[in-house]
């Protein structure tokens, strides 16, 4: 099996951060607080809590470089906090918010983060020297409902983001005076902070985790209709494919390599899509073997709803061939809200990658002897 440990550290956890040497975790057990751990001689023990927020933390980043934490919550506010001595001290980000922040994330260089909400409003927030402060500039008037997931492209200047409004959104993020003159290229060469790049609309439901690949060239979205949606040469004239199947909603993404992505949800078991030579992607598999996939017959998990609302049998008409649902237990035993890699500093590729759910479980996953994904990696 590919989950190489299982660390049971609340009864739920909202999202989790690792520090830059994988050491520490930082967890929020589904309320207004974050908690830090260090595993210490076979043990988990608390070492910090950070308590500055009112209301559900519902994001958490730890930066690589700098060794900084933002946090962002319900209360419409977000932190970051610093490391002084043995204490993380907060330092009040602006965020001009009146509806809850909901995801946040560092940019590569980490001298910005973006924040996204429920105003439907996505706020990208750098430090101001001479005032000891995060400020934020607001990319307005784009989304038509909440801002559910923030990626950074690796050149920190575009930023996709996915919303309930089921569209997924590129933007150029360029600060005059945070950002250099020379670090735009590409699609974002002449554009001016908040200036949309493109906007998909493969979703036709409620658009959640969102990532690009390690070289920037393709994008990930994951709808609430069991469909992930890949998107290369973001710009004027993408090229975009989507992959359907016939399990529950994914939640969250990550990109393990160029051509191998993990997807997260409500089926408690990541699901693995790769790209074939081609660039065709596909689902490969179930990543907990003991779950078999029916293959390519979709369909009947509507189907069996209904036939346990009248009565009737789920190996009824219209169901002939398809596989009864699997049973949801496993390492996780409730849906997976969170995945983040465990890449090693200048790797492009992460066979590690840690996952986070309902179930307060930290579960650390490993594809390096996973044989037959080996030819994606």
């Amino acid at each position: 099996m590919a989950a190489i440990a299982v660390h049971q550290l609340a009864q739920s956890i909202t999202c989790h951060a690792w520090s830059p040497d994988h050491s520490m975790v930082a967890v929020c057990p589904n309320n207004n607080e974050v908690h830090i751990y260090r595993l210490l001689q076979d043990k988990w023990e608390k070492m910090h809590v950070l308590q500055k927020h009112d209301q559900i933390v519902s994001g958490v980043d730890w930066s690589a470089r700098s060794n900084r934490i933002v946090t962002a919550s319900h209360d419409r506010n977000s932190y970051v906090w610093n490391l002084e001595g043995s204490e993380w001290v907060p330092t009040l980000v602006i965020l001009r918010l009146n509806r809850a922040a909901l995801c946040v994330q560092w940019s590569p260089k980490e001298n910005k983060f973006a924040v996204g909400s429920g105003a439907k409003t996505v706020c990208v927030c750098y430090y101001e020297q001479e005032n000891n402060w995060w400020v934020s500039k607001l990319i307005r008037k784009r989304h038509d409902s909440s801002v559910t997931s923030v990626a950074w492209h690796p050149n920190n200047i575009l930023l996709a983001t996915a919303s309930t409004d089921g569209k997924c959104r590129v933007f150029s993020t360029f600060i005059k005076g945070v950002d250099p003159k020379d670090s735009r290229t590409g699609p974002s060469s002449d554009s001016k902070f908040g200036e949309q790049i493109v906007q998909l609309d493969l979703s036709f439901s409620w658009s959640f985790g969102v990532k690009w690949s390690p070289s920037g060239n393709t994008l990930a979205y994951v709808g609430h209709n069991s469909m992930i949606y890949f998107v290369d040469d973001v710009g004027p004239s993408p090229l975009a494919q989507n992959v359907a199947f016939r399990d529950l909603p994914l939640r969250d993404v990550i990109f393990v390599s160029e051509r191998l992505v993990i997807g997260v949800g409500f089926d408690c078991n990541p699901m693995v899509f790769g790209a074939d030579e081609r660039g065709i992607w596909s689902f490969l598999r179930f990543l907990e073997r003991k779950r078999t996939s029916s293959g390519p017959k979709y369909g009947s998990q509507f189907s069996e709803a209904f036939g346990k609302l009248y009565g009737q049998s789920k190996h009824g008409v219209g169901n002939d061939g398809i596989e009864p649902s699997r049973s949801r237990g496993g390492v996780h035993e409730n849906f997976i809200n969170c995945v983040v890699p465990l890449r090693e500093s200048g790797k492009s590729t992460a066979t590690r990658f840690s996952t986070s759910g309902m179930d307060g479980k930290v579960v650390i996953w490993d594809l390096e002897n996973q044989t037959d994904l080996s030819d994606y990696l």
